[in-house]
């Protein structure tokens, strides 16, 4: 199965195709480690923060995640600013995606963005900027390829798994990953 791809779909119907990692199999349940086949992107919104001082040349600002109902606004915008760049933004499951060559990251196109409420920041690189409404946007992608977790359900069909599932194979995966780390660090030295 490992190399193979296979559909997630979501609630609304919409999918996201994905490649698998790999499989383990824990009390007679199979879970793939499995990874989206297009780039995964994501668009903030660039909000003032609270301590701006309206006097200064540059406004200080932070990253603020979008709605789903600016999603619906401002998505036709973000598929035009990325088409400039040969890039096709596509609304799939669970995250957004992008199709063709990403442009080489350069230094002032990475930021770091806090991702997880225990202040793990991951490196993302900018892709496009746009306004809408007088409201700005990016869109960035991580610099490290994202993830899921999905289980076969009885009738063998992936599902992804939920935010309290994954505690209970936390060890699972932080083996295989140790692993894969450990595999590309001989890779590296050779």
């Amino acid at each position: 199965m490992e190399g193979s791809t296979i559909i997630l779909t979501d609630d609304t119907g919409k999918t996201l195709p994905c490649i698998v990692e790999t499989t383990f199999e824990i009390d007679s349940t199979t879970y793939l480690l499995i990874m989206p086949d297009a780039c995964a992107v994501q668009i903030y919104a660039w909000q003032p923060t609270e301590d701006s001082d309206d006097n200064a040349e540059e406004e200080e600002t932070e990253l603020e995640d979008v709605t789903e109902e600016e999603i619906d606004a401002i998505f036709p915008i973000a598929q035009a600013v990325l088409a400039e760049q040969n890039l096709t933004l596509r609304r799939t499951a669970y995250t957004l995606t992008v199709e063709g060559d990403l442009p080489e990251a350069d230094d002032d196109d990475i930021i770091e963005i806090d991702t997880e409420e225990d202040g793990n920041c991951g490196e993302f690189q900018e892709l496009a900027h746009f306004y809408y409404e007088e409201k700005e946007f990016s869109v960035f992608t991580s610099l490290d390829p994202i993830m899921f977790v999905a289980k076969l359900n009885a009738d063998n069909v992936p599902q992804l798994l939920m935010p309290h599932e994954i505690p209970a194979i936390e060890p699972h995966l932080e083996q295989y990953l140790s692993h894969v780390l450990d595999a590309e660090d001989t890779d590296e030295e050779v």
